[in-house]
């Protein structure tokens, strides 16, 4: 059952990741609203990825202070609380969805009639309804990424962290995703999604906006157009490097 506790679902002070001498975030103060679709935007390479393995407890060399629903990132207590889908699908193609989605409820702790429960509503929040006993390699690329979903859903987390989860796909289908990423912020889950297409920021609640490891902006997409007075995302993305750049802020 999905509980926000009415506090940030994600809340990060001085966040800092140093890998091979290399510094990949660099002093991070953010707040991910809970119960809303949080964009994470930036060019390849901004630290998009190395931020939500920070949220996920799976990144090394994170210092600062990282607390993810209420607890620090990576302790035991939010395994289930939080589900995380990376770039590649994280499924077994030599296995139908049902039993793809069976092994990651097993993983959650559930068993029985939970676990079948969990799959079958998995099964309906990803729309894959009438596929269950397919095997994933005969499925498209879509309905893979919707396998790929359904695998964190099963636990019913709180959190869900999704790793440039559009990639890849085309309009209709990258549509129809961010149609259910909002149909499950409605009932009550914090979604972090990142992507490098600027475009996808309109279909956020809200947006962090990432470049070298530095926070350009965390905003709402209505404000983020006002404030630059740019006519779409990628060209109000530009301006704001352009200024940061031009006061001595982000590199």
């Amino acid at each position: 059952m999905v509980n926000n506790s009415g506090g940030p679902a994600i809340r990060a002070r001085g966040l800092r990741v140093v890998r091979g001498g290399t510094t990949v975030l660099d002093g991070l103060d953010l707040d991910v609203p809970a119960g809303q679709v949080v964009g994470l935007l930036g060019p390849s390479g901004s630290g998009k990825t190395t931020l939500m393995r920070s949220v996920v407890g799976v990144q090394a060399n994170v210092t600062g202070d990282l607390t993810v629903l209420g607890e620090p990132a990576g302790t035991p207590g939010l395994r289930r609380r939080v589900g995380y889908v990376t770039q590649a699908a994280s499924v077994y193609t030599d296995l139908s969805v049902t039993e793809n989605l069976a092994h990651f409820a097993a993983l959650a702790g559930l068993r029985g009639g939970a676990a079948r429960s969990a799959v079958a509503q998995a099964v309906t929040a990803v729309d894959l309804g009438g596929h269950e006993k397919q095997q994933v390699v005969s499925l498209s690329g879509g309905e893979r990424s919707r396998v790929s979903l359904a695998a964190a859903l099963v636990g019913d987390p709180e959190l869900l962290v999704l790793d440039e989860p559009t990639v890849g796909l085309d309009p209709v289908l990258r549509r129809d995703l961010w149609t259910m990423f909002h149909r499950l912020a409605e009932q009550g889950r914090t979604l972090l999604v990142s992507s490098h297409v600027m475009d996808e920021a309109t279909r956020c609640d809200r947006l962090l906006l990432l470049r070298d490891g530095e926070l350009v902006a965390d905003t709402t997409p209505d404000a983020l157009l006002a404030q630059t007075g740019a006519p779409d995302a990628e060209r109000a993305f530009l301006a704001l490097i352009d200024r940061t750049d031009a006061t001595g802020g982000a590199r």
